[in-house]
């Protein structure tokens, strides 16, 4: 069971509180040696191996080295139960720990991080953020203000996603196929939403809905082969320019 453990390269295993440097990530095919570093939490339903596929192909196509934070699969039941649990920000996930305390130490450390989040990885990113303000307000005891600020240094895309509030101050990017059930009915919603009034993708955040796919739920959902083709830089997605 590799539950919040750090995946690297070959699917590579390692101890939450590894620093950063020292996990070989998967780097794009066409480059060695990439500038920038992702980090990327998993879905429901996937094995180290799945998540290394996922891994490899954000890799390819951000042309960033991506380290991976593993949500291990239960089982079917047991993964939705936890998603469950994640939104009403219960009970323990190894996952959502090690995000958090990466992503701290991290800013403490005065470095930016990329971060992505898939499906239950979307809400698992979602609830570790806000255990990061939390810790910033409550034990640093920095303003909201403050805390919004230093949180700017993370930049966090989700794909699909499962969570319907975001605390405010990252640079958010949310990717949602209005043709996926996961974020239209658990996640921010599709562009017809009665329920937008109770939701905050977090200040200033760029919601991108777009509509791709057939009447297979589990195609209109996946990472590698359908949101990955929608995917533009983040700084062109800042800017609106899908």
């Amino acid at each position: 069971m590799f539950d919040g453990q750090l995946v690297g390269t070959q699917g590579q295993t390692f101890a939450p509180g590894t620093p950063l440097s020292q996990v070989p990530g998967v780097t794009p095919r066409d480059n060695p040696n990439p500038k920038e570093t992702i980090l990327y939490v998993n879905g429901i339903m996937t094995p180290v191996e799945g998540q290394l596929r996922e891994m490899q192909s954000i890799a390819d196509t951000s042309g960033a080295k991506v380290l991976g934070i593993h949500n291990a699969t239960q089982g079917l039941t047991a993964d939705l139960a936890q998603c469950v649990t994640d939104k009403l920000d219960k009970g323990a996930n190894p996952a959502v720990d090690t995000l958090a305390d990466t992503l701290y130490s991290e800013l403490k450390a005065g470095r930016d991080v990329s971060v992505m989040g898939y499906s239950q990885g979307g809400l698992i990113t979602a609830r570790a953020l806000f255990d990061v303000q939390n810790r910033l307000r409550v034990e640093d005891g920095l303003s909201q203000a403050d805390t919004e600020k230093l949180m700017s240094h993370l930049k966090v895309e989700t794909f699909g996603a499962a969570s319907t509030r975001y605390p405010d101050g990252p640079q958010y990017v949310h990717y949602i196929n209005e043709a996926d059930a996961v974020p239209t009915l658990t996640g921010l919603g599709g562009s017809l939403d009665p329920l937008a009034f109770i939701k905050d993708a977090g200040k200033g955040a760029v919601v991108h809905r777009f509509t791709d796919g057939n009447l297979n739920p589990i195609s209109n959902h996946m990472l590698d082969t359908l949101y990955m083709k929608h995917r533009v830089a983040f700084e062109d997605a800042r800017a609106g320019q899908f």
